[in-house]
């Protein structure tokens, strides 16, 4: 499988709390971009008023793509997120290279402002 076996767990399951996709997540990097991109398109629905059936016409992906993503269920692929990005005219990939190390000096996450924890 490509990926290895770290990947027959879904993104959400790498989340520390029930706060997907405001979680605290484990060092496992590829989920925490997951877990970015998740939010940063859930954010961008929401700015932009934009519902799931909407953004999926624009995109040309199905709905539930749409849906797997913002929950988690699934690791998006590169043409997933790009098209995505393009219907919403922003980026989703996070700059994952910038976070901040934690205690263990693996690059960790940056949890999100205490306004944003737990916004649905």
């Amino acid at each position: 499988m490509p990926g290895g076996a770290r990947r027959q767990k879904k993104p959400f399951e790498y989340a520390l709390d029930d706060n997907w996709p405001y979680a605290v997540m484990d060092d496992y990097r590829p989920a925490q971009a997951v877990q970015a991109i998740a939010r940063a398109l859930a954010e961008a629905m929401e700015r932009q008023k934009v519902s799931a059936n909407v953004l999926a016409a624009r995109a040309g992906i199905n709905r539930q793509v749409i849906a797997n993503v913002l929950a988690g269920k699934t690791w998006p692929d590169v043409l997933t997120v790009v098209s995505l990005e393009t219907a919403l005219g922003e980026m989703l990939w996070p700059q994952h290279l910038d976070w901040p190390t934690g205690k263990n000096g693996v690059a960790q996450q940056p949890i999100p402002p205490l306004g944003r924890q737990g916004a649905e």
